[in-house]
């Protein structure tokens, strides 16, 4: 009889641990599904400002954090405050083309290591990837070259460059959907309420693409480059007069010149347009307000990826593609960012 008892118990033992066993398999495969999940973000995110990735997405600001790329020697991508304390690595990959939304970031690897300044160099392999607001589970999402990407609710809009062949496509941030939209460049850098506004590529009208039906419509028969949308006016470069800034008002379908200078980049951002002057002999970085009533010189010479947040502006001189500079805001002096180099032990 106790030997019968001992055998029960027994055999209860084992099928209870092999309960056990298949319950701790079901939830570590659960919790595997769970964490591998891609968290999808909040309505209405927007990757960048049209401003910056136009200059290279090299600063991008989220959820009070700026996450940029550090283009000093060994640099990478870094973060810091908005006020530019706490700096701290996230990676040591060259990149550009910085976005940020949800719980993650985005960006376009250019193939080399930051830490590898010889042009000799053949480059690696380029890729778009995806990681973590800390640097963490860095993912490609495509081998792709892309000239431009921007990120609007869950999907990412990118521009592709095979060789001659430039293709538009919208792609969803965990990769599971990839659809193409257009075999012609559109730049998806300017986003605001779900649309998408860009110059056409023949045409050079401002057209707006909606995000939420892949519909494209031509807003007005201008002659458009680079508009950036900030509240009713579209501020852009003005092909038929010479690359001048002009903006263009939604609700009056009005335009006004800003500048009679020409233009080689500018940037849009907290009542303050940036814009590089081009001239043979006097070139500048200028500063203007946004009607254009009262500007000023921040710099002398050559100047391009300018980029912004909500305290300062970035900017490098033309040829040096290592060296950062910084300016306050509205401010009318600039120096070099050298808390940028500092923190990578430069």
């Amino acid at each position: 009889m106790c030997e019968r008892n001992r055998m029960i118990m027994k055999k209860s033992m084992i099928i209870t641990l092999g309960i056990l066993s298949a319950i701790l398999v079901i939830a570590f495969i659960i919790w595997s599904a769970i964490s591998g999940r891609v968290a999808m973000n909040p309505p209405g995110t927007v990757g960048n400002t049209a401003g910056n990735l136009y200059n290279e997405g090299m600063f991008c600001e989220y959820d009070n954090m700026v996450y940029f790329v550090n283009s000093y020697p060994n640099g990478g991508i870094f973060s810091m405050s908005p006020d530019e304390s706490n700096i701290t690595r996230l990676n040591s990959m060259q990149a550009r083309n910085i976005l940020a939304g949800g719980q993650y970031l985005y960006y376009f690897h250019t193939g080399t290591l930051a830490s590898d300044t010889s042009f000799s160099q053949l480059p690696g392999t380029k890729s778009f990837n995806r990681c973590k607001l800390n640097g963490g589970e860095d993912t490609t999402l495509s081998r792709d070259l892309i000239s431009m990407g921007q990120l609007v609710d869950n999907y990412l809009y990118l521009l592709t460059a095979s060789g001659n062949q430039n293709t538009f496509l919208k792609q969803k941030i965990d990769n599971s959907e990839k659809v193409k939209l257009a075999d012609y460049v559109i730049m998806p850098a300017c986003a605001v309420n779900g649309m998408i506004y860009y110059s056409g590529s023949k045409d050079h009208y401002l057209h707006e693409l909606n995000t939420t039906t892949d519909a494209d419509r031509v807003m007005w028969e201008g002659a458009v480059w680079n508009p950036v949308v900030e509240g009713d006016y579209v501020y852009y470069m003005n092909i038929s007069d010479n690359y001048r800034l002009y903006r263009y008002s939604l609700s009056q379908n009005t335009e006004q010149k800003l500048t009679d200078d020409r233009v080689d980049c500018f940037n849009v951002g907290s009542g303050y347009i940036y814009y590089q002057k081009n001239h043979a002999d006097t070139p500048q970085l200028k500063v203007m307000s946004m009607d254009g009533s009262s500007s000023w010189i921040l710099a002398e010479g050559n100047y391009t990826h300018i980029n912004m947040t909500s305290q300062y502006v970035y900017f490098q001189a033309f040829g040096d593609p290592y060296t950062l500079y910084h300016s306050r805001v509205g401010s009318n002096n600039y120096q070099t960012f050298t808390a940028a180099s500092e923190a990578i032990g430069q």
